[in-house]
């Protein structure tokens, strides 16, 4: 019987690129999106509706699932999106969003499924997470605890969910080729207006986020990982995926912390 997957944020990315990857390789995948419309059913692919920062919406998907198929097999907790902004120039509601959509909305989604997993005694979980959960950038202050968040609920989750043979793990994703500059991307207007007094920083540091999102590679390589940790129940618990992933979590474990924040200057000439 074909495993069933659920993966939020699935419109576009990494969650579109996903969701095809895994439908034409044997699974059925529904793929949540507020933008659910804009996808298209063939095959095992299986649009739903789902906005992650509304809780009925989140039931009622996961309820159709059910409903439809008796058993979620594995969930992939991918929506998600950036703010750029000082931390001087963030708003309460900025903040709030921020988290709201990357951090509660994936608790949320994650609270549904996990009953049905339990019961089961059988699940996997994968939480797309970054590498910036696992080092600090100017003006991504909030999208890092966000991400830092997303981490440490899956160091605690893995525990709660050990007696119920449900495994938890995350991909540490680096930049790709993706629309997350034009779609998951909000700047604040203070941090960004010409007369900021950090707009010498946004001037050196927003192009180079840009031109490696905008001409990074394709996003492939997270649609492989979120299929081999599926498969492969000896899977590291937190995988590192693309080129600032697979430098940089390795660099944070081997150095020191003046020494590894020294490295990030010189990488990014801050």
């Amino acid at each position: 019987m074909s495993k069933v997957v659920l993966i939020t944020g699935a419109s576009s990315g990494m969650g579109k690129k996903t969701s095809e990857f895994l439908a034409k390789n044997g699974y059925i995948v529904y793929a949540g999106s507020r933008k659910a419309e804009s996808l298209s059913a063939e095959g095992n692919l299986k649009p739903i509706y789902l906005d992650v920062t509304n809780t009925e919406s989140i039931e009622e998907a996961v309820e159709t699932i059910i409903g439809n198929e008796g058993k979620i097999d594995v969930l992939v907790n991918n929506a998600g999106y950036g703010l750029l902004s000082t931390v001087e120039d963030g708003t309460d509601e900025e903040m709030l969003d921020q988290f709201n959509v990357n951090v509660f909305g994936l608790l949320k989604v994650t609270r549904s499924v996990l009953p049905y997993m339990r019961e089961a005694k059988s699940g996997v979980i994968i939480d797309i997470s970054s590498f910036l959960g696992k080092m600090g950038l100017p003006l991504l202050a909030h999208y890092n605890a966000s991400k830092y968040a997303v981490e440490g609920i899956v160091d605690s989750l893995r525990f709660e969910t050990l007696p119920y043979n449900v495994r938890v793990h995350s991909i540490q994703s680096g930049l790709f080729g993706t629309n997350f500059v034009k779609e998951g991307l909000v700047a604040n207007t203070k941090t960004t207006a010409a007369d900021s007094p950090y707009k010498d920083l946004v001037a050196h540091f927003v192009p180079i986020v840009a031109a490696a999102i905008n001409d990074g590679p394709d996003p492939q390589p997270i649609a492989d990982a979120v299929k081999m940790i599926i498969e492969n129940e000896d899977a590291d618990i937190f995988v590192p995926v693309g080129g600032e992933a697979e430098t940089f979590v390795p660099l944070r474990k081997e150095l020191s912390d003046k020494a590894f924040e020294q490295k990030v200057k010189e990488t990014f000439g801050l």
